[in-house]
């Protein structure tokens, strides 16, 4: 059973206890994790039994989502190739971890891979990179990895600091590099024949974003 660190101790009626009904890190299910997940609107991923919170979405961040999320909605659609979910949905990646990707798209032939509560897998999934240095290992490193090993098809990065779109193409076990994008040119993608965007138009509708 969990107790109340000392250095929590106030003079504050707060009600410590109630952290001790729940798992403590390090320790969490998948089913306690989904459990938990199921009843809040925060955005929270389980990485080797540890809570990982991510950050409380900007306007900047929404709209980078919006974008790529409406492109992508109707190339699909036009072509009738899946679907592309209105995210974050729970996506459960090897190891009993669960991410919740910021754009996401599965083919016809993969619905298998779907589910009201969860998706195991995808074709495509996409990610806007926050500032915070912890966030950007998150999309840069370990989300990299744990995409590869889910088999998703292809990873965008898409990285308004840099104003860069990195598409991962998968090659076997891990991905490689199909192309960096940078204003001035267009975001191919491998998977998708035809299927592009246009990288000056993307972040320009980040700089109409007020600071």
């Amino acid at each position: 059973m969990s107790t109340i660190p000392t250095s929590l101790a106030s003079e504050d009626d707060y009600a410590w206890e109630l952290a001790t009904l729940y798992p403590p890190q390090g320790c969490w299910s998948e089913e306690e994790y989904l459990n938990l997940t199921d009843g809040t609107n925060r955005r929270i991923e389980l990485v080797d039994g540890r809570l990982e919170f991510l950050p409380m979405p900007t306007e900047l961040h929404q709209a980078l989502v919006g974008f790529l999320y409406h492109a992508l909605l109707m190339y699909v659609t036009k072509h009738r190739l899946g679907i592309v979910p209105y995210a974050p949905l729970r996506v459960r990646v090897p190891q009993g971890r669960y991410r919740e990707p910021d754009v996401m798209f599965l083919r016809n032939e993969n619905f298998h891979q779907r589910s009201n509560r969860i998706w195991r897998g995808a074709d495509l999934l996409m990610e806007i990179v926050s500032g915070d240095p912890k966030d950007r290992k998150r999309d840069y490193e370990d989300k990299l990895q744990d995409y590869a090993e889910t088999k998703v098809a292809e990873y965008w990065i898409v990285d308004p600091e840099r104003r860069t779109v990195t598409v991962h193409r998968l090659h076997g076990d891990r991905y490689t590099i199909h192309g960096e994008f940078l204003p001035g040119g267009h975001a191919t993608s491998a998977l998708l024949p035809g299927f592009s965007v246009d990288v000056t138009a993307l972040f320009a509708v980040s700089d109409e974003v007020a600071e």
